[in-house]
């Protein structure tokens, strides 16, 4: 049961029916390689080549057996090698054609594929991130993605090379002797047809390897994401335990798809030699009795010997190509799963100049399957006016941040809705939304990046002197200026070296560069030391005068220089006014005003006290 929900996570595209029973997953793959028909048409011609000097080889042999050992013909057997030897420089010449062909395509069609699925995931709405495990998706990315190069590059130059080759050598066997071509022909149902039923199995304990491989990936990438919170707890050998028993799990699935690609090989091996054997056994009494030639019964046996081997080297890759079907599967699911944030048709413009205007009018939501019960935010209705600073405050869980992310329509209201400058976010085109707004998450995020293009995310075309300006507004200028290649040191993966107040700051200076028209800020300033956020609030509040600013705080000292608060609890707006109105009302403001500030008092009262 673990296995389904972690694939329903990626997707419900996929009905547990539609589960890779065949190869026709990696039908989905032939736009991404008949871009490159060159390539294609290259790896034709070759493969034809190196067939046609394969199978010329056998009709030499029976010449050279027939003739060529006779008085009769003594420059024969110089004449034959000669040519064989031509023969053997164009198959050696047209295999290293195909082999460049097909590998460099199959390197192609999983760049472009590796691309395609990534540009896709970027375009999923939050939604889908809030279910699916990050480390899962990387291991389609990379171990699905790897699998399904191995089945375009090696195995399937080596399944085109046989397929031809078994076709030419089948047909060659009917022009030599149709006697013996129908017992061989005919014994070819009762070989193919376990092979295939077997064959399926192979491919479901295949995909049961893929899919444990993958959560050994989830495990590690979110321990190693987290290593300094597990070293702090002492947890390293629970984590370390937690990812052995994955790994123990995708090994014992490997060991189970091994298995039964080895069964399937020695199957296929015995079922295909068998046959042959016995061929040559009834081919041999012809020769006794005078009614075939020697050097026919040879040219017979090497085309049947040909064929056989290529249904076997076809086996043997049967398995590898069966696990990129798999892959394909994996992957198709991610390219099949469709936005839950769609951009509208026919989008409606946002109205010129923008003016930051935002309005939620009596919004219900919820998260996923809170949708049946409780929402988030039940019937919330305000309004932000041009150039205003709104605060909202309230106890945890009561919906703050939620606001903002149905602001980014990063999901759609169940009922009600939300208009930017008058226009439902969800008639607008969103790219054009989102390029009004600018972001400061409780959690800012840093890349693996230097700290001027951590910066330049908020305006890719900005200069470096308007990097540089948006992080002294930000008051990161100064700890910036000093790392060791200033501006273009390497920040680490997620900020790794900076503190959290400095994280926040570079975060900062990326929505100052972006000069939107409205800013939220959600618990922008909450990593600062006093000092830091007392620069950031000025330079804030001389940003306001341009813009409509939006800000969290749980700390009510900083949303005091909001033009009004908005005060939510239980997914609804119990008050709006300003802190004077608020705290006069005496009601769940002024109880959170009295604790923080009484507190306050508190401390300060300590501080002197011990002063003096």
């Amino acid at each position: 049961m673990a296995r389904r929900s972690r694939s329903a996570d990626v997707g419900e595209a996929s009905a547990p029916a539609a589960r890779s029973r065949s190869l026709r997953p990696l039908a989905a793959l032939s736009p991404f390689a008949l871009r490159h028909k060159g390539r294609i048409a290259g790896a034709f011609v070759a493969l034809v080549a190196a067939s046609a000097a394969t199978l010329a080889i056998p009709v030499a042999v029976r010449r050279l057996i027939d003739f060529g050992f006779s008085n009769d013909h003594p420059g024969m057997v110089d004449q034959y090698f000669g040519t064989m030897l031509i023969v053997v420089g164009v198959l050696a010449l047209a295999s290293a054609s195909r082999y460049w062909f097909v590998t460099t395509l199959g390197e192609r069609v999983v760049a472009d594929l590796r691309s395609a699925v990534f540009a896709h995931l970027t375009k999923l709405s939050p939604s889908f991130y809030d279910s699916a495990r990050s480390g899962e998706i990387v291991s389609r990315l990379t171990a699905d993605t790897t699998q399904i190069k191995a089945a375009f590059g090696a195995s399937a130059s080596v399944a085109l090379r046989n397929l031809f080759l078994f076709l030419g050598a089948a047909a060659m066997m009917v022009v030599t002797s149709p006697k013996l071509s129908a017992l061989v022909l005919g014994a070819i149902p009762l070989i193919v047809l376990p092979l295939v039923a077997f064959g399926r199995s192979v491919r479901r304990r295949s995909r049961a390897a893929q899919d444990t491989l993958a959560d050994a990936s989830a495990v590690a990438g979110e321990a190693v994401g987290a290593m300094r919170t597990v070293q702090a707890f002492n947890a390293e050998a629970r984590v370390a335990g937690r990812f052995s028993f994955a790994v123990e799990e995708a090994y014992a699935a490997a060991q189970s798809s091994i298995t039964a690609r080895a069964i399937l090989t020695a199957i296929a091996i015995f079922l295909i030699f068998a046959s042959v054997v016995g061929v040559l056994w009834y081919g041999a009494t012809d020769v006794l009795s005078g009614a075939m030639s020697p050097g026919t019964l040879g040219q017979f046996v090497l085309y049947a010997v040909f064929a056989a081997g290529a249904i076997g080297e076809l086996s043997n890759v049967w398995g590898e190509i069966s696990q990129a079907a798999g892959s394909a599967e994996r992957l198709g699911e991610i390219l099949a799963t469709p936005p839950g944030i769609a951009n509208p048709a026919a989008p409606k413009a946002l109205p010129q100049p923008a003016r930051g205007a935002l309005a939620f009018e009596s919004v219900r939501f919820a998260y996923g399957a809170g949708a049946e019960g409780g929402g988030v935010l039940d019937g919330v209705s305000f309004a932000a006016r041009p150039g205003e600073t709104l605060a909202i405050v309230g106890p945890s869980g009561a919906g703050k941040s939620t606001l903002f992310h149905l602001a980014l329509r990063f999901y759609d209201p169940l009922a009600g809705r939300v208009t930017l400058d008058g226009v439902d976010l969800r008639d607008a085109d969103l790219a054009d939304l989102r390029a009004r707004i600018a972001l400061v998450p409780q959690d800012p995020v840093v890349f693996a990046l230097s700290a001027r293009e951590n910066i330049r995310l908020g305006r890719a075309g900005a200069t470096d002197a308007e990097v540089e300006q948006a992080a002294r507004l930000a008051g990161a200028d100064r700890f910036l200026a000093a790392l060791p290649q200033g501006y273009d040191t390497p920040l680490g993966e997620r900020g790794v070296t900076l503190s959290g107040g400095q994280r926040q700051r570079v975060a900062l200076a990326r929505a100052f560069l972006k000069d939107a028209a409205l800013l939220l800020l959600d618990e922008a300033t909450s990593a600062l030391d006093s000092e830091s956020e007392t620069l950031v609030q000025e330079a804030l509040a001389a940003s306001r005068k341009d813009r409509t600013t939006l800000v969290i705080a749980h700390r009510l000292a900083t949303v005091l220089a909001a033009d009004r608060i908005l005060v939510l609890d239980g997914g609804r707006v119990v008050e709006d006014g300003t802190h004077a109105e608020l705290v006069a009302r005496r009601g769940l403001y002024a109880r959170l005003a009295d604790l923080q500030f009484g507190q306050m008092d508190a401390d300060a009262n300590a501080r002197r006290a011990v002063a003096g």
